[in-house]
């Protein structure tokens, strides 16, 4: 089995994914003028716009639940790996992603505004809405909504569920073994299962109002106290911080694991992590009330900014300085090419991170590692839920009914469970299709989208004259020559009309 999911992983992540991803980073941020720097001062403006309704949720909730699915397990156990297998320089690649990311992120996020829909009291949106109503494309629409149904309900919530076993295992032990149609799996570990299967039960049968509330107050807290973790570790080792920045840089272009593998590496746990161009981060801008698209598309730019240079960064620095680390080379496979810790330790979990903080804080670094592990994929966890009923609700206008949601809920929770006490180490593996599948699907879809009417540039270039001009902000699609933006021409219309009453 193991054998097979990761000749599934060879082909789907295969260079041309990679370079895919970098492409298109690159495309958009030329494009718009690398409107992700020359935005920046707007992205932390519009962070804390008040603007919310009964029926979207504001422009920092959408980041809370967007961040709320970039900020999880890649934070801390995937940067680990992504050292572990292509060294130091893996870190650079992630850099560069994050920062060609956030273009991209820009573009899908603003097309998930332009073309979300009303439904059932609640904003909907994301790529199967816009492959759908700009392009057209049914088919390709459909064919997004099932994988990232499957990705985001079946591949993904494992994943994160896993690593908050292992953390959890490591910080508190096994406890007393039980036999369970999984095998046999610590009495702890089924304990912080059964907190969080009912914690995941009560706030996704809640919708998204319930998620946004969640999230909005945990991914700060906890985003901000590992940050703050990781500063002390760097200032209480400051001489060592111009020679790790160094390493990382010279070991990206003379990779102590192969060239290939830092790029390799760092670009898969790149867009893990930070997910600009998968597909995921537009389904959450959508859900957001605001006055123009291209301003979720700025505060979505700026949360790749958030997961990958502050937090994956903050990760890095803590393993590198601290040399809680070993790097295994591709030729021949398995052979440490750097090894500072026991050869026993896992790289593909946050193994390497709970080290560099108990090398520091001792048990106390340890157990908070294991804490943030557990509210990081947790509140992951919901965000794929959200996706995966986004997606779900598309498809219900050909297929009819609430059962498939009820099934989607069901699924999730037991994956979670088989993640918990599963201890397959191609787990990790079958995450990395689930985002591959979707990244395909959508990075060549936007691409397709700005052939066919370039919808995210022209509602760019619109709300930046809008800015220059003064006034209030609004939207006219049919004045940009814009098709099929029903939502926001209804919206338009109803303002028109209010203001002449």
């Amino acid at each position: 089995m193991e054998a097979f999911v990761s000749a599934v992983n060879g082909v789907v992540w295969s260079n041309a994914l990679i370079y895919l991803c970098l492409g298109a980073g690159l495309f958009y941020s030329i494009l718009t003028r690398f409107a992700q720097v020359r935005h920046f001062k707007e992205m932390c403006k519009l962070l804390f716009s008040p603007n919310t309704s009964d029926t979207g949720i504001s422009s920092f909730q959408a980041l809370a639940v967007s961040l709320s699915g970039r900020v999880g397990v890649g934070n801390i156990a995937g940067v680990a790996a992504a050292i572990g297998f292509g060294g130091p320089g893996a870190i650079f690649w992630m850099w560069v992603v994050a920062f060609l990311g956030a273009s991209t992120a820009f573009a899908e996020s603003t097309l998930g505004q332009i073309y979300k829909t009303e439904e059932d009291g609640q904003y909907r949106g994301g790529p199967a809405y816009y492959f759908d109503r700009c392009l057209g494309q049914k088919w390709l629409a459909i064919l997004f909504a099932v994988s990232a149904i499957i990705a985001c309900g079946v591949f993904l919530p494992g994943v994160q569920a896993n690593a908050v076993g292992n953390a959890f295992t490591q910080v508190f032990g096994e406890g007393t073994m039980v036999s369970t149609s999984f095998g046999d799996v610590g009495s702890f570990k089924l304990v912080a299962l059964a907190i969080i299967l009912i914690v995941l039960a009560f706030i996704i049968f809640g919708g998204i109002k319930r998620i946004a509330n969640f999230t909005q107050i945990v991914v700060p807290l906890m985003a901000l106290g590992y940050i703050v973790l990781a500063l002390i570790v760097v200032f209480l080792n400051i001489d060592k911080v111009p020679g790790i920045f160094a390493l990382i840089i010279s070991d990206a272009f003379t990779a102590q694991a192969g060239f290939g593998a830092a790029i390799g590496w760092g670009v898969k746990r790149g867009i893990y992590s930070n997910e600009a161009g998968q597909g995921t981060g537009p389904h959450a801008a959508a859900a957001a009330e605001v006055d123009h698209p291209a301003q979720q598309g700025l505060v979505q730019a700026f949360s790749v900014y958030v997961d990958t240079l502050f937090v994956c960064t903050a990760t890095a620095l803590m393993i590198l300085i601290t040399q809680q680390y070993n790097v295994v080379g591709e030729l021949p496979a398995g052979q440490f090419i750097v090894q500072n810790v026991d050869a026993a330790t896992e790289i593909g979990s946050a193994a390497f991170t709970q080290m560099a903080l108990f090398s520091v804080f001792g048990s106390f670094g340890q157990a908070f590692v294991g804490i943030a592990l557990f509210f990081f994929a947790f509140t992951t966890i919901l965000a794929y839920y959200f996706i995966a009923e986004t997606n779900v609700a598309y498809l219900n206008r050909y297929f009819k009914g609430a059962i498939p949601l009820v099934l989607v809920k069901l699924v999730i929770m037991f994956m979670v469970s088989y993640g918990m006490v599963n201890n397959a180490g191609y787990i990790w593996t079958i995450g990395d299709i689930g985002v591959g599948l979707m990244a395909w699907i959508n990075i060549l879809g936007i691409l397709a989208i700005f052939f066919v009417a370039k919808p995210a540039l022209l509602c760019l270039r619109d709300f930046e004259d809008q800015k220059k001009a003064g006034g209030a902000i609004n939207f006219d699609p049919v004045k940009l020559g814009i098709k099929n933006a029903t939502f926001w021409e209804k919206r338009l219309a109803k303002q028109q009309q209010d203001d002449k009453s």
